[in-house]
């Protein structure tokens, strides 16, 4: 073992001593070697960073010609549309680097999981097709909701049947704009609602201000998750002996009534929620922490988690697949009835990859 390690270690030594005098005597060729190799190594990385740099997903102001119409079929002539009926508006392309085809397949309700991440009411206003196989006819979340088809899905996240002037607020940036949301806005989108009074109005502006939060989004959020007249959590929900609100319906999960109204007033309860002005400002905060600051600026990715933050497809705040088309439709109509409609606003625009030429169908 000893005469082992010992011609092992004489081995090692012979080619230290070779190495040293061929480096010696071809002091060039060394050289050039040691450039060839660095030179290599930086490619390496440059083509490992341009790579990476690929998938990142991406904002690109629109300025009407930097926008690949091979690549992204349909869009320009329906944003240059919009851009020409209100000059006032920008656009931001947001290259999600995402397969439509993946998004679609991870958006549709897979064998096995509890809760789909689309539903859709059950009602004959919707095309029999709008069901998914899957489910058959399971019913979900208060019992008239059914799991949403592929179809469906495809036809509700195509950006291209929402660059039109009914369904383009679902990408407006949800921002506040001084002067584009009014006190005369919010009592008329309130008027005969739960909503409905100078203090609430007042204290939704001022919270939508001190947040960078468009205050028409916040109103017609409420409305939208507690109807107009409000529900069990907009006027008070007796949980371990107190009296909570959770009118954003934050946390509001399960396959009955019970369970959802439990699981909502657990977390109200937990936020202290005991007066609807507490929970409207705590909800804000919820929406803004929650969803804004991780890049779901719109009702659209609120609705389709398409934002690379924590992972894909699960951070999503509503299940029901029509809500970002009802909630933008009264985003719009309380602009226009304030005459703001024509403000600076943004909007932005999820671009997918391999996007077939044919817009999505209902």
């Amino acid at each position: 073992m000893e005469s082992y390690n010992y011609k092992n270690s004489n081995n090692k030594n012979n080619l230290i001593r070779k190495i040293t005098n061929y480096c010696k005597e071809n002091p060039k060729k060394v050289r050039n070697l040691i450039i060839a190799i660095v030179v290599l190594v930086l490619i390496s990385i440059g083509v490992s960073m341009v790579v990476e740099e690929s998938k990142k997903q991406k904002y690109v102001i629109y300025d009407g010609e930097n926008l690949n119409e091979e690549r992204y079929p349909g869009y320009k002539e329906l944003i240059d549309k919009l851009q020409e009926n209100h000059p006032n508006w920008t656009f931001t392309l947001f290259y999600t680097k995402l397969d439509w085809n993946e998004v679609i397949a991870n958006e549709g309700h897979i064998d096995g999981n509890l809760y789909p991440s689309n539903l859709v009411p059950d009602s004959s206003d919707y095309p029999d097709d709008w069901k998914c196989e899957i489910d058959k006819d399971k019913r979900f979340d208060n019992g008239t909701w059914m799991c949403a088809s592929d179809k469906a899905i495809k036809y509700k996240m195509d950006s291209r049947n929402i660059l039109n002037e009914e369904n383009i607020f679902q990408f407006k940036e949800l921002n506040y704009v001084e002067n584009a949301q009014t006190i005369e806005g919010l009592r008329e989108i309130t008027s005969g609602t739960f909503l409905e009074g100078d203090s609430i109005c007042e204290a939704i502006i001022e919270a939508g201000k001190n947040s960078n939060l468009d205050p028409y989004f916040i109103a017609s959020r409420l409305i939208q998750e507690q109807g107009r007249d409000g529900t069990t959590m907009s006027k008070g929900y007796e949980y371990n002996g107190a009296i909570v609100y959770n009118p954003f319906n934050i946390n509001a999960i399960g396959n009955y009534r019970d369970e959802i109204l439990n699981n909502a007033a657990m977390y109200a309860y937990e936020q202290g929620w005991e007066s609807l002005e507490k929970a409207i400002v705590g909800g804000i905060g919820y929406m803004k922490e929650g969803y804004i600051n991780e890049g779901q600026n719109t009702l659209y990715l609120q609705k389709f988690d398409v934002v690379k933050i924590e992972g894909l497809y699960k951070h999503q705040y509503m299940q029901n697949l029509l809500a970002p088309t009802s909630e933008a439709n009264n985003m719009k109509s309380i602009y226009e009835y304030s005459n703001t409609v024509d403000s600076s606003l943004n909007f932005i625009i999820p671009l997918y990859e391999n996007m077939p030429e044919e817009i999505s169908e209902e």
